[in-house]
Order: C-alpha cells, then structure tokens, then sequence
C-alpha cells in the first residue's frame, strides 16, 4: 500500500485489519496531532502495518481474549508528530528512542521492528483499587505473553505494552512502586509468579517467543 496523498488513501489504511479485532483506525488517534493539526500518517505503511500486526495478534488479541475489551488510549506515531512532542517537552522521546516503539514505521538502530500501544484494561481497573494491585497484570503478562516492555502510569492504571523482534521483557512504573519492577538480570526475572495474580484468569498456554527474531 502506497502512502495516503488523498482521504481515500487515508480511509483504506484505517481499514487494514491488524487482527480479528483491531484495525489501523484504533491506532492513529493522536491528542498532539489533532490539537496542533499534524498528519499522523505512516511513511513506511508496510512496516507498520506489519509490526502492527504483530502487536495485535501476539499481545493485544489475547488480553482481549481473557480480560474483555480494551481501551486504547494511543498507538501509532508519525515522525512529525513524535519529533514535535520531543521538541515542545510533550512527554515524548527522541525519534530515535521511539523508533520500533509508538514509530511503527521506523526501524530501531539495530535494523529491528516493533510497535507499541498505551492501553487500559477496564477489568483491572473495576475488580482491584489497592496501590500496587497493577502488579497483578504485570506479572500475568510477564508469565504469558512475549511482550518486550511494559510501562505503567497512575492514571486508570494505563500502560505501554510493546511487541519487539528483540523482546527485552522489562517492566517499569511510575506507580507505586516505581521504577523497574524486572528485567534481565533480576533475581524476579525468571520462573513463575503466579502467586501475584491468584484467580485470575489464564490462556490454556502461554505465547512465548523464544529467543526473539533476528533482525
């Protein structure tokens, strides 16, 4: 698919069907290019298409699956519009640091592809209200899902959830408790913590992505 230069274009990619129950449309909405009137608009469709897809149909698909709807609050951001973030201190990164991450389109410095979203589980939100109960999902995701990082922020409990062709399996937070809940290297890391998410419903078997993909 060539890059939108018309309305028609622009409506075709919304209706590309990343999974049984995302399509491109649930991602473009962008607080920052709608205010300051930038196009949020792939330059790469393919790329982000095809990373998009991973992302829904490896990790969001399954939370789905087992939690009920989710709320995406942000996914897909154009250059211009995470250059003009970084640039006015609207909470974004360099585009450098966000390629392969809200930049679908955008090949990360080791030549990888990856795609993030910034979601919420209502589930979490109406069933747990104790600080620290975000714990919960981390965890579940951590032992279920080949998610290369999550980041969690205090409001409704929302978090990045990013598939990578090198999954790095991090977890942060700026809620309590903050800063790195895991990562390689951590005694938590590995092995099973099922003991945080007790009732919580599971898959029938984890989605694993052993070793990740070369890039």
């Amino acid at each position: 698919m060539r890059k939108p230069n018309s309305m028609k274009t622009l409506e075709d990619l919304g209706r590309v069907r990343l999974s049984k129950n995302f399509f491109f449309r649930d991602f473009l909405h962008s607080e920052i290019a709608d205010f300051y009137r930038i196009p949020n608009i792939p330059d790469d469709l393919d790329l982000a298409i095809e990373a998009g897809r991973h992302l829904c149909e490896e990790l969001l698909e399954p939370l789905q699956a087992i939690f009920g709807r989710l709320h995406v609050r942000s996914g897909y951001r154009s250059r211009q519009v995470n250059e003009f973030g970084n640039s006015n201190n609207l909470n974004c990164s360099t585009n450098e640091h966000t390629a392969a991450d809200h930049i679908w389109d955008m090949r990360d410095a080791d030549g990888c592809m990856g795609a993030t979203a910034c979601i919420v589980v209502p589930w979490l939100v109406d069933n747990y209200g104790h600080e620290g109960d975000w714990q919960r999902l981390a965890w579940w995701i951590h032992d279920q899902l080949p998610y290369a990082s999550l980041c969690f922020f205090p409001k409704l409990w929302a978090f990045n959830i990013q598939w990578h062709e090198r999954p790095v399996r991090r977890i942060m937070s700026y809620v309590a408790p903050r800063g790195v809940l895991t990562k390689p290297g951590m005694a938590n890391h590995e092995g099973n913590h099922s003991e945080w998410y007790e009732g919580v419903p599971r898959l029938q078997a984890p989605i694993t992505n052993a070793g990740g993909r070369p890039c």
